[in-house]
């Protein structure tokens, strides 16, 4: 089954009424603040407790400022320096991606309101403290309940003003606006009921938007927000639930009927949430970054830990080409394609791990299949399934080789014997 996150912002969306409901929902409050940690930002503590808003109860997160750290402090962080404050902690690479991808979706709306290079945008509000706390924490809550999916209702962003760094602004405000393009809103409650935080850290994640709550519900998770209302309640309503794609339901049945085998459907497309949706397009269109050099003066033996490093760090892959230089010197490309927000580690791997005195770099695109994973479990173990669609139907399949590698230690076997015993589960289906 596909684990799906729902957003019922009927009264919006703000950076702690996410942390709020999520941690509502189940993630661990020690777990978020020691990844937090990893941060290496000091002047502040999360203050999280139960609260009670309109007669509905839920959890409320506070991130609370010593006074040499207030926003005052951190006026001048541009979006450089927040991302330098990421890459250079000890997150892991996924959570790194997410959170520098959300502060992008604020930067640019920005600098677009204001008529801004990208790097002359000061992030203020959203570049203090309690705002990186937010949108980090956004993406460790995320990376630790590893759904599937992502979807959200129609979002309440407000109306009237709002008085914020550059003066008062109309709500919904101009960055917010921006950054919500293309999604459905609505203004009922006379106040600021979605902040650029909130609405980018929803708009990144969440794939479709819908009032329909197609699915079953495991859980419900409720973060209060600052306000009290005669009215609507403010408050952010998370469901984690699971839904059953119509085309696979008679396929599922038969698996859990056949007591020989069992296969278990789980994420789909882990690089980002919400990138896939199945039903819109036979696959997916993407940027990726390139950077290439040639190097004819290296050891061979190092290259495992040249290609291990940047795959490590997060680049999508890592190959190497054979190649004749002049004065018909044998030779070696590197190539790495990745995402563009980690091109610094990049280049900095190629550069302190490699011969090369320098690189080529430029931007491409690829198209990718549609694809999930299954779980095969066989008497050895669990072998992850990599499956590729088109047009709706599944064309190929492919195995996981470090899945069987570490079956056939585990087991003292031969490595076919792990491959023949998952690919025996395979044709069974």
């Amino acid at each position: 089954m596909m684990k799906i996150l729902y957003y019922d912002c009927f009264s919006g969306i703000s950076g702690d009424m996410n942390l709020g409901a999520l941690i509502d929902l189940g993630v661990d409050v020690e777990y978020l603040t020691t990844e937090l940690s990893k941060l290496k930002v000091e002047g502040y503590e999360i203050n999280t407790h139960r609260d009670i808003k309109n007669g509905i109860s839920g959890t409320k997160v506070d991130v609370i400022l010593k006074k040499e750290h207030d926003h005052a402090s951190h006026h001048h962080r541009n979006l450089n320096d927040i991302e330098d404050i990421i890459n250079y902690s000890d997150l892991n690479v996924r959570v790194k991606n997410i959170s520098v991808e959300i502060f992008k979706k604020v930067a640019e709306a920005e600098a677009k309101v204001h008529n801004k290079p990208l790097n002359e945008i000061h992030f203020h509000e959203v570049g203090a403290v309690d705002s990186i706390v937010d949108i980090v924490g956004a993406a460790v809550c995320f990376d630790y309940l590893k759904v599937d999916k992502v979807e959200a209702s129609k979002v309440e962003v407000g109306r009237g003003f709002v008085k914020c760094a550059h003066g008062v602004f109309p709500v919904p405000a101009p960055a917010t606006a921006e950054i919500l393009k293309d999604i459905p809103i609505k203004s009922e409650v006379p106040f600021e009921a979605t902040t650029p935080t909130g609405a980018a850290i929803l708009s990144y994640f969440s794939s479709k938007y819908t009032e329909n709550k197609n699915f079953k519900i495991a859980k419900i998770g409720y973060g209060i927000g600052n306000r009290d209302n005669d009215g609507i309640p403010d408050v952010l309503r998370v469901f984690l639930g699971e839904t059953i794609p119509a085309e696979n339901d008679g396929k599922r049945k038969n698996f859990s009927e056949n007591k020989n085998h069992k296969i278990e459907y789980i994420s789909i497309n882990r690089e980002k949430l919400g990138e896939h949706d199945f039903n819109n397009k036979d696959y997916k269109v993407e940027d990726i970054q390139v950077i290439e050099c040639n190097i004819d003066d290296m050891n061979p033996e190092m290259y495992q830990c040249t290609m291990d490093a940047l795959l490590e760090n997060g680049a999508s892959d890592v190959y190497l080409t054979p190649i004749i230089m002049k004065k018909e010197r044998p030779a070696v490309k590197l190539t790495v394609l990745y995402k563009s927000e980690i091109e610094e580690k990049m280049r900095e791997i190629i550069l302190t791990q490699t011969t090369t005195i320098g690189f080529r770099k430029y931007k491409m695109q690829r198209n990718i299949l549609n694809r999930d994973f299954t779980k095969v479990i066989t008497k050895y173990g669990e072998v992850n399934v990599k499956n590729a669609y088109y047009k709706g139907k599944k064309i190929k399949s492919k195995i996981e080789y470090e899945d069987c590698k570490k079956l056939a230690l585990k087991n003292k076997v031969g490595i076919q014997e792990v491959y023949r015993e998952t690919m025996a589960k395979l044709l069974k289906q």
